[in-house]
């Protein structure tokens, strides 16, 4: 076993262990602040599989985590309103996990094939840019669209159901999340190692080769930049059920850049890089954000060290320039 595989099972160890410890001594506290690192890890889980393997540098995933958070925020409003979710058809919302973030990932997924279709016809910094601005465009939209609470948000009473589970349970949720992150990481683990993820490896390094055995590297990277987006799109749902609140700023561009840093924090195309970032992410945020409103100060002077002299992020440090998808 390599050593990043070492590294990467001892995260999966955390995950797991810390939380039920906490559980055990009544911190309900602190698995809820595990929960929400493991949603946003989940998210950059996502974001990994365009930036780390498909060398996609999107500033607009947040139109993604933000398309799953409202389509698990309408989806349960009408339900708990009991109003059909569209008038015509007697269409009605629901409250079941299963079917909102099948709804999240297949809307988000949607949202990517077409915002990739247009924003993959430029590169670099181009691409940055379109993404960027498809962001703002859907950040707009939501701030004026009254039907769903517009720049106020939405409030959901009531957490969602999942079938066997009390999901109003904290340790009970975060079991959920934890299941959700790891089928995840199964994926872009058993992604990367495919024939389809090595072809996309070398859409990424050389597209003229690729492009001279008969494959089309823009349709790979499309591939690629939609299955990132139905994850990050399911990523959203949870969060918005974990807050039972969704709102515009899921659609932020500040939101886009918060998922991009997890991953350069962690380490870009690694398998745990996005899951360590979130985790270092949200532990600054709690253990300086109490002592300063400023605590983003400290924590863009670690991002800009990592840059600098860590360009594997933290996971890369530890576990060296080998990369182990295991």
């Amino acid at each position: 076993m390599s050593r990043e595989a070492q590294v990467n099972l001892a995260v999966v160890v955390a995950l797991v262990l810390l939380p039920l410890a906490a559980h055990l001594m009544g911190e309900s506290y602190w698995v809820t602040l595990a929960t929400r690192a493991a949603v946003l890890a989940l998210a950059g889980v996502g974001l990994n599989i365009a930036l780390g393997q498909g060398g996609l540098v999107s500033l607009g995933h947040a139109v993604f985590f933000g398309i799953g958070g409202y389509s698990m925020g309408i989806l349960a409003y009408h339900a708990q309103t009991y109003t059909p979710l569209i008038e015509s058809f007697g269409l009605p919302g629901t409250n079941l996990m299963p079917v909102i973030w099948l709804v999240a990932a297949i809307s988000a997924a949607l949202a990517a094939l077409l915002i990739g279709a247009l924003s993959l016809r430029t590169t670099g910094v181009y691409f940055i840019m379109i993404t960027l601005a498809f962001g703002q465009m859907f950040y707009f939209f939501a701030l004026s669209w009254p039907t769903y609470g517009g720049e106020d948000g939405l409030s959901i009473y009531v957490r969602n159901r999942f079938p066997g589970v009390n999901t109003l349970a904290p340790i009970q949720f975060y079991g959920i999340v934890i299941a959700v992150l790891l089928l995840a990481l199964l994926l872009s683990h058993r992604l990367a190692r495919s024939p389809f993820g090595l072809a996309l490896a070398a859409a990424r390094q050389v597209p003229a080769r690729v492009a001279a055995v008969g494959l089309d590297p823009q349709r790979l990277k499309l591939v690629a930049f939609v299955l990132s987006a139905a994850v990050t799109g399911l990523a959203g749902a949870l969060f918005a059920d974990l807050n039972r609140f969704v709102s515009p700023t899921m659609f932020s561009w500040h939101t886009s850049g918060e998922i991009m840093v997890f991953v350069i924090i962690g380490g870009v195309g690694r398998l745990m890089g996005p899951v360590v970032g979130a985790m270092v992410f949200v532990l600054l945020e709690h253990l300086l954000g109490g002592i300063s409103e400023y605590w983003q100060i400290a924590f863009g002077v670690l991002l800009l060290l990592i840059v600098l002299f860590a360009r594997g992020g933290l996971i890369g440090l530890v576990a060296g320039r080998e990369k182990a998808h295991g």
